[in-house]
Formats: C-alpha cells, sequence, structure tokens
C-alpha cells in the first residue's frame, strides 16, 4: 500500500477525465493502494456522472472539467483519442503548474502532439496501459484490472526525468509492469499486438453476420471457441477504436500490408496443397503463443481459462 501507513502517494490529488472502464479502474486501484490520496473527477455523460457518485468513486465529482483539475498534481484524460484535445482545452484555464497531465489512450504520438499544442507548457507524460474488457461504464471497472499489465509510458524527449519516475510509481502502485518507450515505437507495437486483431476481429464478426442467413443462424449456435474469442474482442466500444485506427492509421495500414502479404502466401500454400509451408507457419506461431503464457501475459488452463456453465 502507498500512502497512510505505507508511505506517501506519488501525487497528493489526481483527477480523472472520464469514467468509463480505465477511469474508474483507476479510481479503485487509487481507493485501495493510495487511500490518502484525493479523487476528482468529471465525464461529459450525466449519467456516467450519476453512476460515479452512487457508486462513491470519487471525493469530488465535478459537474465542469476545469473544475475537476483545479488543484491537481496529476490530471489523466480517460477519454476516446479523438476526443483528446477538446478534452485538454477545457482544464487549460484551471491547471496547476508543475502538474503531470497523462492519458491511458492506445495510441501515442498524435496524444503526445495534441496534448502539447492544447496545453503549452504543461508537463505532459503519455501512458497506455495495456489492460481492458470488452465491457463499458463506470460500474464496469475493477481495481485489479492493471495487475501484471503493462502501462507504457511515453515522454517527450527532455522530460523531466523525476516526473516520468512519479508517474511509473503510481502506476506500479496500482499493480502494473512499467515500460518507457518512445511514441512512435510505441504505436507500431501496437499496431501489431493489439489494433489489428481488433481490426480482424471486427472483420470476422462482421463476416459471421452477413452469413447467419446462409447458415440459418448456426454460426452464432455452433460457435467454437476460436469464434467466441473474436466476438469477445468485437465488442470493444466503438467510439473508441474508431478514433484508434484513424489516429494510427500509418502504422496500422503498414501492419495490414504485411499481413494482406502473409494471407495471401497462406492462401497460396492451402490452393497448392503445400502441407510443409503450413506446418512451418503454425510451429512459429505456437511457439508465440507459449511465450505469451510463459510472460505471465495469459493463462494455459484448458478452454483458454473459461469458466464452464
Amino acid at each position: 500500500m502507498i500512502g497512510g501507513e505505507g508511505g506517501e502517494p506519488p501525487f497528493e490529488t489526481i483527477t480523472l477525465i472520464g469514467l468509463g472502464l480505465i477511469g474508474s479502474s483507476i479510481a479503485r486501484g487509487v481507493r485501495e493502494a493510495m487511500p490518502t490520496a484525493r479523487l476528482k473527477g468529471y465525464d461529459s455523460d450525466t449519467d456516467v456522472r450519476g453512476c460515479a457518485a452512487q457508486l462513491g468513486l470519487i471525493d469530488v465529482l465535478a459537474d465542469d472539467p476545469a473544475d475537476a483539475a483545479a488543484g491537481a498534481d496529476l490530471v489523466i484524460f480517460c477519454v476516446p483519442v479523438g476526443a483528446m484535445a477538446d478534452a485538454a482545452r477545457s482544464i487549460a484555464p484551471s491547471l496547476a503548474p508543475g502538474a503531470v497531465v497523462s492519458d491511458v489512450g492506445s495510441c501515442k504520438e498524435p496524444v503526445l502532439s495534441a496534448l502539447k499544442e492544447a496545453l503549452p507548457g504543461a508537463l505532459v507524460i503519455p501512458a497506455h496501459p495495456i489492460a481492458g474488457t470488452e465491457n463499458s461504464g463506470p460500474e464496469a471497472g475493477f481495481a485489479g484490472l492493471f495487475h501484471n499489465r503493462w502501462c507504457i509510458l511515453t515522454p517527450a524527449a527532455g522530460t523531466d526525468s523525476s516526473a516520468v519516475g512519479r508517474l511509473a510509481a503510481f502506476w506500479s502502485a496500482l499493480g502494473a509492469r512499467v515500460e518507457v518507450m518512445d511514441a512512435a515505437r510505441h504505436d507500431l507495437v501496437l499496431a501489431v499486438t493489439s489494433h489489428l486483431p481488433h481490426l480482424i476481429a471486427f472483420t470476422i464478426v462482421g463476416t459471421a453476420s452477413h452469413l447467419e442467413a446462409v447458415t440459418e443462424g448456426e454460426v452464432i449456435k455452433y460457435s467454437a471457441g476460436g469464434f467466441r474469442d473474436f466476438t469477445r474482442i468485437a465488442a470493444s466500444d466503438p467510439t473508441m477504436w474508431r478514433d484508434i485506427f484513424l489516429s494510427n492509421r500509418e502504422a496500422v495500414l503498414d501492419v495490414l500490408g504485411r499481413f494482406l502479404g502473409d494471407l495471401n502466401a497462406l492462401e497460396q500454400a492451402i490452393h497448392g496443397g503445400d502441407g510443409d509451408a503450413l506446418f512451418d507457419w503454425f510451429t512459429r506461431t505456437r511457439a508465440i503463443r507459449r511465450a505469451i503464457v510463459y510472460e505471465g501475459q495469459d493463462v494455459a488452463a484448458p478452454d483458454f481459462g473459461r469458466v464452464a456453465g
């Protein structure tokens, strides 16, 4: 525990702009790990603010983003990437000098640019906790969401190292494993590990929905584990993912081009009956799965850890 008997928290007053899954999970995590920290918050959706109030997530729930940010030494934007610039401009009048400004977006170069343009002179340290579920809203959050998950910080060159260290300590206290990375490299890596898989999932599930009439409903009725995994990913927030693909389009298009080339090679192998090529490809990809389990980023339980029933 950080705070109370366990020591002072890295930040005394934390403002969360956006109280959905990620924002509410941060709030719950702060309650557990940093009980002496003061939480302030705002969400543009009045229903979300009402739900957050009922759940008691925030000490001070503001009706205005500038009021929420006033006096905070850490402000975290938990809003879609496309809304980041407007959200930042809305707190500019009340942002305290020296306050750390961060976010939780899935692409970092456009966020870094947007935040610096909207808040000139502010101490901006973008962050990306690689964690989430297909659910949304403040009621979907939970304190353990970040446990043993990576949180990547992407400060610009020359950023105050002590401030980066404080933000790293904050995420570590929430249970995350922290890495510092160049923003452009982050966007390319995430295009491979997150953005392309989501694009594939959206495509496969969309194709399956078109085939429902052809198969008379049997696609859903007889869904195997692989398709169920794709539907979980494809159930992610549409606004968030629209903004991610448009904001990180260059990296996504680069990786998508490579994927289409590989897909064409597999098509040719199947068409030509080249079993050796298929076997070699599947052997290499199987090794990647084992490495992910070894790193503790998933479990090797039967049926991928699904709960029966």
